[in-house]
């Protein structure tokens, strides 16, 4: 296996005529000659020359699209339109055979999305899905290149919790009771005392609460993990389960916040641009394709990589949610009617065709808003002297809305206590977390960054299900 060259580094290196042994899957076999060999390392197929006079007939009908196989031969120039060099056979071995007439992926045919999430186990076989996780990959690496190189620690928070970090109460619970006849308590409740932790726990939904400890006592601190909401939305933007980045940071203010979020928003693209080039162009011009098939209202103004060199080459503006309630409320949408949530004053909770109008129509930038009013943000945040507002932050993005919200924390433990008993956040159960108030507070910060969110901006895709491996959804859990 050690001796296995990888297509990618044949095609982008300049030498030629030399021996190499490549192994993959067969995309296309012609004339019982050429072979179209992937193997995963690039969109980019290697061209195989067989000499089909010598080459056992048998062999040759086991040469099928998706058979794996490996090759050992010289590297030599090309004759042939397309490719710099190409491969020419010595020895031939399939490693894997694959039935032309059931294999589902052929090249004849162009499987549509919807078609190929049926086949989700598969997909990574076609050049669309190798680009979208070879991106995947170099956005996480980006993730803690980022965080590294700024002095953070990775702290692993846990994916069993007996916290409801959001408030929102749609979590998964986690038991090893028999739930088809568990222990009850003497007013008939499930007893959750016999199960294995003791307690009623749930799989998290955000790494927030336990970060900010960790921050607390190491200074900044980010988690990258798989969080989980039991939200019955069958929609194109939600998971049940997905992953998350939140770092929290000890002696941050709110403008902190915003700029350590704009440059690692700004580090992660700069980093997917370096390189992935090859794969971010062929997602581009798949995008181009799907956008002609639109009408012209619906298309979009920018391709996938201007979107992204925008994104990266412009400073994100920076206004108060009051700010944007009054852009919102004068604006032509709304004046005419067209949007479907009408903004008719202060205290509306934005929606995405908002966050889209701000960025997309009024400002044509990056936008951050600040300041929401505190009854449509959470209990953990800072209040603002008007009492009226919270230190919230949201970046909204072109295309997709809001793909940031953070806060600056409240530190000052009674306006903390008196938050969670507003909310009925249960004060009780989370002593653990107040204790960071209790005990040696400081002004922190923090924020949360869907990764697939991030990965739907930077791969221009529009189903969420389509830039994770495995989606979690309503009535599904394959795999």
């Amino acid at each position: 296996m050690s001796q296995r060259l990888k297509v990618k580094q044949i095609l982008s290196d300049d030498k030629s005529h030399y021996e190499a042994t490549v192994k993959g899957w067969v995309r296309s076999f012609r004339n019982n000659q050429f072979i179209a060999l992937n193997d995963g390392s690039t969109n980019n197929n290697l061209q195989i020359v067989i000499d089909a006079e010598n080459t056992d007939a048998a062999l040759l009908k086991r040469i099928t699209t998706g058979a794996a196989i490996s090759a050992t031969g010289q590297i030599i120039p090309s004759m042939g339109k397309g490719q710099r060099v190409e491969l020419k056979a010595a020895t031939l071995e399939i490693l894997g055979d694959c039935d032309p007439e059931k294999f589902p992926l052929q090249l004849k045919n162009k499987p549509s999305l919807e078609y190929l999430r049926e086949i989700a186990h598969l997909r990574f076989r076609t050049n669309t899905f190798g680009a979208i996780f070879r991106i995947r990959h170099s956005l996480a690496f980006a993730v803690h290149k980022f965080f590294n190189e700024q002095g953070f620690v990775y702290l692993h928070t846990p994916i069993v919790t007996a916290s409801d970090a959001e408030g929102a109460g749609e979590m998964f619970r986690v038991t090893t009771l028999d739930m088809q006849n568990p222990p009850r308590t003497e007013a008939g409740d499930i007893d959750y005392k016999e199960d294995f932790f003791g307690r009623s726990t749930n799989l998290t939904v955000s790494g927030q609460l336990e970060g900010e400890l960790g921050a607390m006592a190491l200074g900044e601190i980010y988690t990258f993990g798989p969080t989980f909401r039991a939200e019955n939305s069958n929609t194109a933007r939600h998971l049940a389960e997905f992953w998350m980045i939140e770092p929290e940071m000890a002696f941050y203010a709110l403008e902190d916040n915003m700029d350590l979020a704009e440059a690692f928003i700004k580090s992660l693209i700069s980093y997917v641009l370096e390189h992935n080039r090859e794969d971010l162009d062929f997602l581009a011009n798949r995008l181009a394709e799907e956008e002609k098939q639109k009408p012209q209202q619906e298309r979009s103004e920018m391709g996938l990589i201007e979107k992204l060199e925008f994104v990266l080459h412009n400073e994100f503006v920076r206004i108060t949610y009051t700010e944007a309630i009054s852009i919102l409320k004068d604006s032509k949408p709304n004046k005419n009617k067209k949007f479907q949530y009408l903004i008719e004053g202060w205290g509306a909770d934005l929606q995405s065709e908002h966050e889209r109008y701000l960025v997309e129509k009024h400002f044509k930038k990056p936008v951050i808003l600040t300041d929401y009013p505190k009854e449509i943000k959470s209990f953990y945040m800072k209040l603002n002297d008007d009492n009226k507002t919270v230190r919230a932050m949201d970046i909204l993005f072109p295309g997709i809305g809001e793909i940031v919200g953070g806060s600056q924390r409240e530190e000052d433990y009674e306006k903390l206590v008196q938050r969670m008993q507003e909310m009925h956040v249960p004060v009780e159960e989370l002593s653990w977390y107040l204790d960071t108030r209790r005990f040696g507070t400081a002004p922190h910060s923090g924020f949360g960054l869907g990764f697939e969110r991030m990965m739907l901006f930077v791969t221009g895709m529009t189903n969420i299900r389509d830039v994770i491996p495995f989606p979690r959804t309503p009535k599904n859990a394959e795999f």
